[in-house]
């Protein structure tokens, strides 16, 4: 003999009840089955709630009753054959006739007793049950009998005790003489021995199935609800999560305790003593394995779950007054226990200078106010502190019979969680090491579920969420390159980049699931206004696990905001030269900010663009080098210029030639005047260990003062044909020399300067072509022969790349 329970979702509307029908069907062909089912979805919620208006004298009670009974009645219509619908009716007329006669009391006497809230609250299953009898009795030969005449429980209404001898006695007596292939019984319901209606209350359904199966020792109880089983997260939280194909009675129960509402610990429990399996399965996709509960797995993982319980509060009594006193503790949970107040979670320091106690969010006043009063002799002698209240807690709990096996596992959790800035509040796990749980803020649960799924369920893949700012030149490039290589990062480098958000300056763009790298353009057209605090605001909001910040801007705007990003554990790549060569003081609160909250803040195509010139500086300094001298060209844009233009074409020409192909900012002028060089050297200067600002950067500018005072493009450029025989006896003056003009940064002494320069042919920079950059370090290590970067240090499609380059590097951390 089989149990096959079925949840409210399965029978929920005529078409979810012939599914049900259908498994019961092929289920009976084997052997024999008991189906226990619950009430139509919902239908009990609305019960109550209908109820409790009544007793506060609501007329709306009646339109609940009339809309449930229209539903009941709708459902027989379309399962059951006209010609046999009458007695079906019947009975589900008097039912309603009945729960009007008790919500008209309840109305009269604006009262709701325990008694007659537990009466109400079983007509759901007593309706569906009778309704889904009667639809198998035609098609597939069913009999129906009312769980009341076999569960016998006390009369604490709403969660009443079984009498097990009593109960298994009836059971077996009524079964060995039933020769019906399908017995159909309601859940939840049972009679005292006084023949009075009581509940088995939260999850009782189910409580009344594995009472099925104890009772008849069955072989197997098949629990089938609207999913394919117990996963190791959440699926509506955590989109990764899977089925768990096995785990142990111990586990399910923990798993459940919090959180996972597939199963109730209670159902457990009269078939764990008989060792009964248990298989969770899913009515809408019924060839789905499921889950099976058995009391060992065999399978060798030590963390089987991860679920989580919202709406906790925190409680915490302390005091200098409660160490070495006996009898504290006891005081505490007898005051709440004789409150009803259930406690979820304890954690006492060795100290016994606080106990702190998790509990439901909507008992917090009321447990404040007991433990105070409890303690209000310690209070006023200020032995102990009023009571401390916390609220917006969840808790989040690793589940694993094996978990004691292996080491290291709470270090794993809580470098996850640190890892992502999720705070940490309270701490529970037993000697038994099957449960290891934290107490954090609700805000965060969603991504301490993902990060810690990914750490102990995805260990080979690890997901970057990135979002985005500036889709201009470089922005798109990166885009396209992210798509390109999507496949190659997560087949060779374990590495799932999603960009979960895009903005330009006009419109931004988010999707949680992962923007579409094919239709991006389309969707930041049709996207929200952007603005620079909104942006930050809605990643915060979303609050996903390693988020990226990506700036492909040259903003001032932008770069302001790095610290805001940092400071909420969200790390920074960023071309934007600003930030690094701002004030001393910034760069430094930066990089602070950085290492306190844990966010990477990576700028390495601030200099030179992809060219490894920044972490190859990073590990001479982290390796013990010293840097004594810097000289180096640094300017793709600079550089493209002067190899290009001669006295066969315009200064203006070469410029524009070097904007239009992507080597200069959007505005030219801020290569041309130095600053942008003077810039990257001071960055480097600082990555070396020396502390300098950008206006201890001597400049000599080459181009003539009205050039550096435009305000526009437009105007810049016209004075580069103004001044263009300025330009020619710049480069003829090289020329006659056998020289070749390069802008130049050199640091030296604690001293850096840049500037035009005439580069003999014996130089290392005399040969350099095109956008090229070249970096010389002189070091302790390379005091004679310098340490030289060179290759392509301008250009979109290489920025690109050094910002794709960055991003994996946080990937691999």
């Amino acid at each position: 003999m089989k149990v096959l329970k079925f949840g409210g979702t399965s029978v929920a509307n005529s078409d979810n009840i012939k599914q049900v029908l259908s498994i019961v069907s092929k289920a009976s062909e084997k052997e024999q089955i008991v189906v226990v089912v619950s009430a139509m979805g919902k239908t009990t919620d609305a019960l109550i709630h209908a109820a409790n208006a009544a007793a506060q004298k609501n007329n709306a009670y009646k339109a609940t009753l009339q809309e449930l009974e229209k539903h009941h009645f709708n459902t027989i219509k379309e399962l059951i054959p006209v010609q046999e619908q009458s007695e079906v009716i019947s009975y589900t007329k008097q039912l309603f006739n009945q729960l009007e006669t008790i919500y008209e009391g309840c109305f009269l006497l604006q009262e709701l007793t325990p008694k007659t809230l537990a009466k109400i609250s079983g007509f759901g299953e007593l309706l569906s049950s009778f309704i889904i009898a009667k639809a198998a009795k035609n098609s597939i030969g069913a009999n129906y009998k009312d769980s009341r005449e076999l569960i016998i429980a006390s009369d604490d209404y709403n969660n009443a005790l079984v009498d097990f001898d009593l109960t298994f006695k009836k059971c077996q007596d009524y079964f060995s003489n039933n020769g019906a292939r399908v017995t159909i019984v309601p859940g939840f319901v049972a009679r005292t021995k006084e023949g009075k209606t009581t509940t088995l209350g939260r999850g009782g359904s189910d409580y009344s199935a594995a009472i099925y199966a104890a009772a008849l020792d069955a072989k197997e109880l098949q629990i089938w609800t609207d999913v394919s089983g117990m996963f190791t997260a959440n699926p509506k939280v955590v989109k990764q999560a899977h089925e768990i194909p096995h785990i142990s009675y111990h586990e399910a129960m923990e798993l459940s305790h919090f959180g996972a509402k597939v199963i109730y610990p209670p159902t457990i429990q009269p078939v764990l003593q008989k060792e009964i399996p248990i298989v969770i399965k899913n009515t809408f996709q019924p060839e789905d394995k499921g889950t099976l509960i058995t009391k060992e797995t065999g399978l060798n993982k030590p963390v089987k779950g991860i679920s989580h319980i919202n709406e906790i509060a925190l409680i915490t009594l302390e005091g200098v007054g409660m160490v070495g006193i006996p009898g504290f503790s006891k005081r505490l949970f007898e005051a709440l226990y004789l409150h009803d107040i259930n406690v979820i979670l304890i954690t006492q320091a060795s100290s016994e200078l606080s106990i702190c106690i998790a509990i439901h969010e909507n008992d917090a006043e009321k447990a404040v106010a007991i433990v105070n009063d409890a303690f209000a002799y310690e209070v006023q002698l200020k032995k102990v502190k009023p009571v401390f209240v916390e609220k917006g807690m969840s808790i989040i709990a690793l589940v694993g019979d094996q978990m004691k096996n292996h080491q290291g596992l709470s270090g794993k959790m809580f470098s996850a969680l640190g890892k992502n800035n999720v705070n940490i509040r309270a701490i529970a796990q037993g000697a038994s090491e099957k449960n290891i749980s934290a107490v954090i803020d609700e805000k965060d649960t969603k991504k301490a579920l993902n990060t810690l799924h990914e750490r102990f369920f995805e260990e080979r893949v690890k997901q970057l969420n990135l979002f985005v700012t500036g889709v201009g030149n470089v922005g798109e490039k990166f885009l396209a390159q992210l798509q390109q290589q999507k496949k190659f990062l997560k087949k060779n480098l374990k590495l799932n980049i999603r960009v979960i958000g895009i903005s330009n300056s006009r419109t931004m763009v988010f999707d949680e699931s992962g923007l579409n790298l094919n239709s991006w353009k389309e969707a930041l057209q049709n996207g929200e206004k952007a603005s620079l605090e909104g942006f930050l605001e809605r990643i915060k909001s979303i609050n996903l696990r390693n988020s990226v910040f990506v700036d492909n801007t040259a903003s001032e705007a932008v770069s302001k905001m790095y610290e805001g990003y940092l400071r909420h554990n969200i790390g920074v790549v960023t071309c934007n030269k600003i930030a690094c060569a701002s004030d001393l003081e910034n760069y430094r609160r930066l990089k602070f900010v950085s290492r306190k909250y844990n966010a990477p803040f990576l700028f390495e195509t601030n200099v030179g663009a992809g060219l490894p010139i920044i972490d190859t500086l990073k590990n001479l300094i982290a390796s013990g080098d010293r840097v004594h001298k810097i000289q180096a060209v640094l300017s793709g844009s600079l550089n493209f210029v002067f190899n290009n233009f001669d006295e066969s074409i315009t200064f203006h020409d070469v410029v524009q030639q070097a904007q239009n192909e992507g080597y200069t900012e959007p505005d030219p002028k801020i290569d041309l005047s130095g600053i942008d060089v003077a810039r990257k050297i001071l960055i480097l200067a600082r990555e070396s260990g020396y502390e300098l600002n950008l206006e201890d950067i001597e400049n000599n500018s080459f181009l003539p003062k009205e050039s550096l005072d435009t305000k526009e493009n437009e105007s810049f450029y016209a004075s580069l044909h103004k001044y263009e025989e300025h330009f020619q006896e710049i480069y003829q003056k090289a020329k006659d020399k056998e020289c070749r003009l390069k802008y130049v940064a050199e640091f030296a002494n604690g001293k850096a300067n840049v500037g035009l320069q005439q580069i003999e042919a014996t130089h290392p920079f005399y040969n350099l072509e095109g956008s090229d950059n070249i970096v010389l370090f002189y070091t302790d290590r390379y005091p004679q022969q310098p340490l030289i970067i060179k290759g392509a240090g301008a250009g979109a499609e290489v920025t690109a790349s050094g910002i794709f380059a960055d991003v994996i590097r946080i990937g691999n951390v």
